[in-house]
């Protein structure tokens, strides 16, 4: 599954780019609880996205050698945004619980961008 690692390292690129302007807005602006959701978020929806491709990447295999697939992760990834959710309701003079959610929602906002792109991008070529 080559396709997947490029995609992925195309998100993660992405993902890196929006996760500096956060830090960037978080340390010049005075809006810092806002950026600071943004970048907990974020972060934690980059790492989501990681256990997304490497479930995928294992499914993958146990497909093609015909074995048993139990999950692909939805618990954990379920986990990390319980995760999120509590650290930004115990600190909220530091966190944006809204913000907090945007930012865990960037990986498939990213996802939908990164399949439009490179589809119209390949639609170009043609």
């Amino acid at each position: 599954m080559p396709e997947l690692q490029l995609m992925f390292a195309r998100q993660r690129r992405w993902m890196f780019s929006l996760l500096s302007i956060y830090v960037l807005g978080w340390g010049f602006t005075s809006y810092q609880s806002i950026f600071l959701g943004l970048v907990l978020g974020t972060s934690l929806s980059l790492f989501n996205l990681w256990l997304m491709v490497r479930k995928m990447d294992k499914f993958g295999d146990a497909v093609s050698q015909g074995k048993k697939v139990r999950s692909l992760g939805s618990f954990s990834r379920f986990a990390t945004a319980a995760l999120a959710v509590m650290i930004a309701m115990r600190y909220p003079e530091h966190f944006s619980l809204i913000t907090m959610v945007i930012g865990l929602m960037t990986s498939y906002i990213v996802i939908i961008i990164d399949f439009f792109y490179f589809t119209a991008l390949k639609i170009h070529k043609k």
